[in-house]
């Protein structure tokens, strides 16, 4: 055999192998992503959870405070239409690359928390409403819930943090690139959550 044979021969292994350790390692690449957009996805479906078991409460005290006499009836309404919105805006799994869709699902929400505190502040002006142990029961499964939204939320957007650090690192931005995995949307702070909340009622006399 020829030393051409035997040199072409070296150069095509080279070459195999070569091929061989660049498809492994982006396959390994691709996997990995593929794990970290997974998690992204299963933390915001515990996101989902949190706030449709809040949803879920709302009839019920709703119905409840409805039974108190006299009680604001603008005030309750608020708090129906902010549900209504909020459960009718939905994220689909693509939605979650798309800041716009996740700051619209936000906004629905966040009406519905100050729907839901604006309702929590009426209710001091009822004493019935506040020795009712149905309301009493519900108004700490409704505290709790908001808890658990704040930690999920918290918790997505650390997952969704860590996704994203991955897929813009180099040389894993190329297959990202290459395959479409965007970069993952945060829930941002709403805004003056950063000052404490001013609510104002101009109270008519009873």
């Amino acid at each position: 055999m020829s030393k051409g044979l035997l040199g072409c021969g070296a150069v095509l292994l080279v070459l195999v192998v070569a091929a061989g350790g660049l498809f492994l390692w982006g396959t390994g690449v691709y996997n990995h992503l593929v794990g970290l957009d997974e998690g992204v996805k299963t933390a915001w479906s515990q996101v989902e959870n949190t706030y449709q078991r809040r949803a879920d409460l709302i009839p019920n005290l709703v119905k409840t405070v409805e039974g108190a006499a006299d009680f604001e009836r603008e005030t309750l309404t608020e708090v129906i239409e902010a549900r209504a919105k909020a459960t009718s805006v939905q994220i689909t799994p693509q939605d979650l690359t798309n800041p716009e869709a996740l700051a619209r699902y936000q906004q629905a929400q966040d009406a519905l928390s100050s729907a839901l505190s604006r309702l929590m502040v009426v209710v001091e002006r009822y004493p019935e409403l506040k020795a009712n142990q149905n309301f009493l029961q519900l108004q700490d499964e409704l505290a709790g819930t908001e808890n658990r939204i704040a930690v999920e939320r918290k918790r997505f957007n650390e997952v969704a943090q860590g996704y994203n650090t991955a897929r813009r690192r180099f040389p894993t931005k190329l297959i990202a690139q290459w395959f479409g995995f965007g970069e993952a949307a945060y829930f941002e702070a709403a805004e003056g959550a950063e000052q404490a909340p001013k609510v104002e009622f101009d109270f008519r006399e009873r």
